[in-house]
């Protein structure tokens, strides 16, 4: 069995981490807007459902430009999610039912109420103040043009103007000005934040866009061109460590500094690098002596196809492997279309246009998409590594997709002069209760509103229902924790077209049926099914763990 307790520094090899977006998780004091006291009222959902650790999402002082990644006080509260102490108290009980605790860490951006960026608008060109962000002056005979053709992830220039006619940089919303990490004073204060919220009890950190820190601000700022602003696919035109501002060499020099401080503590805190690169690239954040872990997006991005999964397995493994780390696994997050709905959209559908059409084209079968996430999830959990789970994922929830315009609250959609819909329909509140103005989520509903068809995926409603989705992450996670010890799997070749199987040196073995025929199922004792079985055959869409 794997040792999964604070006596052991790698628990975090094989763990499964449950990700809480406290906006949408649990609404304590009945304002619509879930809180860190409401956290903490359903930690028990957590330790009945077997993860070992909760991911907390920003819950720092936050304007919601960015729902809450615009990080106003990197070492406080936001007065409407709680205070320290209740910080405090929901750390200490996580730890009471036995789970770490990991946390957020925004180092790329501030918001711009943050004290540091005030001041660098009162203060005057080239001043300390200013050296702490990224301004420079304008291009055109005025200095009317942005100083480069950089842009910004959310679609437009990366650049905006000030009143005394400087442009600061912002990769990310205008709310969101980039730091200089160049700058010592921003690199002690970040050292600084580590050591604050790990002596508050933290077992580790999810770094929030690791591989964006390091710029190249030599003069001239050089333009981008035909290069592209985002994505993997940007990073594998240019040598690598070489992009203006995405994964530059740079950028592991902070990282070693601050494996000193996750070093410093027993256990030693852990990491895990939010970094959008080619996985070679990513495996130099998980080396011994920087992060711990690198999320491996690969996975989540893979179509429901066997070979193309089997790829990226074996892949991310091997680059895992290669850094002295354990794999990451993820299907969903706060971040993307969530898996029960991603998996069923035919291949080569844009996410965006499906989300812009309300769900409704291609419309897709819930129950079908059902299916194919239990047997997703069922595969995942077999994979050598940690798992990383996202909030309501464990109930089985689709995307809301057809969210009307008028409450979106990403800033996607303005950003975007309404292009593209943004990421709501992932983050719609959880339901806790079949019945309720926000299905137990809070008193008086919630900041997005929920669905009809929520009422039947709620916890309620599942928990203690034979076959339900709730009782299968719970069963599944439970033999998970049995069965897990090694690191390595073995593939088996001899296998029908669509069907992924491989075996565990603990002695078991995993078998996902991925076509759209059934096959007989391999012999041995049943531990757990994604679906029901008949006739010794594996259906379609179907996982099943075998001894």
């Amino acid at each position: 069995m794997a040792d999964l307790s604070s006596r052991n520094p790698d628990w975090w090899r094989q763990a499964v981490v449950y990700q809480v977006y406290p906006r949408s998780f649990a609404d304590a004091d009945g304002d619509g807007l879930g809180d860190l006291r409401g956290v903490t009222r359903r930690l028990n959902h957590l330790a009945a459902l077997g993860v070992d650790a909760l991911w907390l999402s920003p819950f720092y002082p936050s304007e919601l430009a960015d729902g809450g990644y615009d990080v106003a006080d990197p070492r406080d509260v936001d007065p409407r999610l709680g205070t320290l102490d209740d910080f405090d108290a929901m750390v200490a009980e996580a730890h009471r039912l036995g789970l770490k605790v990991i946390v957020d860490i925004v180092p790329n951006h501030t918001s711009h109420q943050h004290r540091w960026f005030q001041e660098a608008l009162r203060a005057a060109p080239g001043s300390p103040a200013r050296d702490r962000y990224v301004f420079r002056p304008g291009r055109g005979e005025h200095g009317e043009l942005p100083p480069t053709d950089w842009q910004s992830v959310f679609g437009g220039s990366a650049w905006r103007r000030v009143p005394d006619g400087q442009w600061y940089l912002h990769l990310f919303a205008p709310e969101q000005p980039d730091l200089n990490w160049g700058n010592e004073e921003v690199r002690a204060d970040f050292r600084t934040t580590l050591r604050f919220w790990s002596d508050r009890g933290v077992d580790g950190f999810r770094i929030d866009v690791a591989h964006g820190l390091a710029k190249d601000l030599t003069e001239p700022l050089r333009d981008i061109g035909d290069l592209g602003a985002t994505g993997e696919e940007a990073l594998e035109r240019v040598p690598p460590g070489s992009h203006p501002y995405w994964d530059r060499d740079e950028v592991h020099e902070i990282y070693r500094d601050w494996r000193k401080i996750f070093d410093s503590y027993t256990p030693p805190r852990t990491a895990v690098a939010e970094a959008w690169v080619p996985g070679a690239r990513r495996a130099l954040y998980a080396r011994p002596d920087e992060l711990d872990q690198a999320f491996n997006f690969e996975y989540l991005q893979a179509g429901w196809d066997a070979e193309e999964l089997r790829g990226v397995i074996a892949g991310s493994l091997a680059t895992a492997r290669a850094a002295g780390a354990s794999a990451t696994w993820v299907l969903s997050n706060h971040d993307v279309v969530r898996h029960a709905s991603r998996l069923l959209l035919p291949p080569g559908t844009d996410d965006n246009a499906w989300l812009l059409s309300g769900g409704r084209a291609p419309a897709l079968d819930e129950a079908a998409g059902l299916r194919r996430a239990r047997a997703a999830t069922l595969l995942m959990l077999a994979l050598p590594g940690s798992s990383y789970v996202y909030q309501g994922e464990e109930l089985g929830l689709p995307e809301v997709a057809d969210l009307p315009t008028e409450v979106l609250q990403d800033p996607i959609w303005e950003q975007t002069g309404h292009v593209r819909k943004g990421r709501d329909g992932c983050r719609v509140p959880i339901p806790w209760t079949t019945t309720g103005p926000s299905y137990g989520f809070g008193a008086r509903g919630a900041w997005l509103p929920q669905p009809p068809s929520f009422a039947s995926y709620a916890v309620e409603a599942q928990a203690g229902t034979e076959g339900s989705t709730l009782e299968l992450y719970r069963t599944a996670l439970r033999l998970r924790r049995k069965l897990l010890d090694g690191e390595e799997l073995t593939w088996s070749d001899d296998t029908p077209a669509g069907v992924l199987r491989f075996s565990r040196s603990e002695g078991w073995s995993c078998v996902a049926n991925l076509s759209a025929r059934a096959v007989p199922l391999p012999s041995g004792d049943v531990l757990l099914s994604s679906a029901p079985l008949t006739d010794g055959q594996l259906p379609p869409d179907t996982t099943v763990w075998l001894a």
